[in-house]
């Protein structure tokens, strides 16, 4: 049977960040991927080309159907409404395995969106948090080695012309960051290059 995927974003490219290997791998394996980004990301740019800088993503990426939110950018709540909204989403979905935004995160949007989706999927066996770089304290306890797909990864994020030439203040872009990233967890995982998870709910069912 054809598992589905189903990926949550606060915002256009926090997706792509933190799982667009992840993602990749699961689309080369014949899985459909769902995309659900709640905000347009008005606070960061133009939300039409931010717009359409997430379905073009999503269009490199190969995945089945992006969802859109309508939440507004920088003012995420933790209510009953937001809940159910996630709550809908998984129940069209219906997801053999979730990626979402970090709870330990320094942009609130991550973190309401996290809480919203922790209390949604509570019924769900395999919940994963992935890393942006505004999460602080992140110790992955799952990787996915992304070698073969790294290069993917950042053609799926080149799509987010708008916020890839920003500099970090070390000076690096987006995309370096990518592939510093990816090199640093690999490391870890003792292999070139991954990401990294931490699961809120994993339960091992392949042997």
């Amino acid at each position: 049977m054809t598992k589905n995927i189903l990926a949550f974003g606060a915002h256009p490219d926090d997706i792509e960040l933190g799982c667009a290997g992840a993602l990749s791998k699961h689309v080369k394996a014949g899985q459909n991927v769902y995309l659900c980004v709640l905000s347009e990301g008005q606070e960061a740019g133009d939300p039409i080309l931010r717009k359409k800088e997430q379905q073009e993503a999503c269009r490199r990426l190969g995945a089945r159907e992006l969802i859109w939110g309508g939440w507004s950018d920088t003012k995420f709540e933790v209510s009953k409404q937001s809940i159910d909204f996630v709550e809908a989403v998984v129940a069209k979905v219906k997801p053999y395995e979730i990626y979402v935004n970090y709870t330990n995160d320094s942009h609130q949007d991550h973190r309401s969106l996290a809480q919203c989706v922790i209390s949604a999927t509570r019924y769900n066996k395999r919940v994963l948090f992935y890393e942006d770089y505004t999460s602080y304290n992140f110790q992955p306890d799952i990787f996915v080695d992304i070698e073969d797909v790294l290069d993917q990864k950042i053609h799926i994020i080149s799509a987010f012309e708008s916020q890839v030439g920003r500099n970090f203040p070390s000076g690096q872009t987006m995309l370096d960051g990518v592939k510093s990233m990816a090199q640093f967890r690999g490391f870890q995982a003792k292999v070139k290059y991954a990401e990294g998870f931490k699961a809120v709910r994993y339960l091992k069912l392949d042997f």
